[in-house]
């Protein structure tokens, strides 16, 4: 849930932030957990995490991580990796922080997206969830430069998010998303153009229809050597 700028969807909702608050708004907070459960994100998460072939001697990066579930499961996956979840949103990372207090070589920094507080090449991985279709045209060209910067040569981005090849044959919760024109930037090869345009080579990995989302689709960007 990184930085989307004010006067598009956190305008739209309510909200007085420059980001997009974990659940849409700070009020929903304490029902974001329940709602992403109901979303089925813990199996979208296992999936991506599957996808990264994380090490235990690699350095990862959660961008967007909002209460830290994506973070949590890649630490359990590799415990003795050191893992960073990063968030604009300083009510969301309290909570992640409160989740994962009894974790060590686990830590939330705030930090938006596109101006990421880090070295250049210092991580191995970066894993992205459902986060990219929140942000305008700027955001996401600035997101992908900053993600790319932070990998080291050869390092990669695992990233899944609504969209890919969706199409109102996709059942209803495709056909009422289509008609909001939210998704523009995602659909196609909207994700896979975004990336390569930053200095990625990117490939769709896996896409996949869902019942409650329309389709979830999974990509693999490097960088290059």
């Amino acid at each position: 849930m990184t930085e989307h700028h004010p006067h598009s969807v956190t305008t739209a909702m309510g909200n007085h932030h420059d980001y997009l608050p974990a659940a849409g708004r700070d009020s929903l907070l304490p029902a974001y957990d329940l709602l992403s459960r109901a979303l089925g994100v813990p199996r979208l998460h296992e999936r991506l995490v599957d996808q990264a072939d994380l090490r235990d001697d690699h350095r990862i990066l959660e961008v967007g991580c909002g209460t830290g579930n994506l973070t949590l499961r890649i630490k359990r996956a590799r415990p003795a990796a050191e893992v960073i979840g990063a968030d604009p949103d300083p009510r969301a990372l309290a909570r992640a922080e409160r989740k994962a207090r009894d974790e060590k070589g686990i830590r939330f920094d705030h930090a938006y997206g596109q101006e990421l507080p880090y070295e250049d090449g210092e991580f191995d991985r970066v894993l992205s969830s459902l986060m990219l279709h929140h942000l305008d045209t700027g955001v996401r060209t600035a997101m992908a430069a900053e993600i790319l910067r932070v990998l080291r040569p050869g390092g990669r981005l695992h990233l899944a998010d609504i969209g890919g090849p969706m199409t109102p044959a996709d059942g209803l919760a495709a056909r009422l998303t289509l008609r909001t024109g939210h998704l523009t930037g995602n659909l196609g090869d909207g994700i896979p153009r975004l990336l390569r345009g930053a200095g990625f080579d990117c490939t769709e990995v896996a896409t996949e229809r869902h019942r409650r989302m329309g389709r979830v689709s999974y990509y693999r960007a490097t960088r290059p050597d």
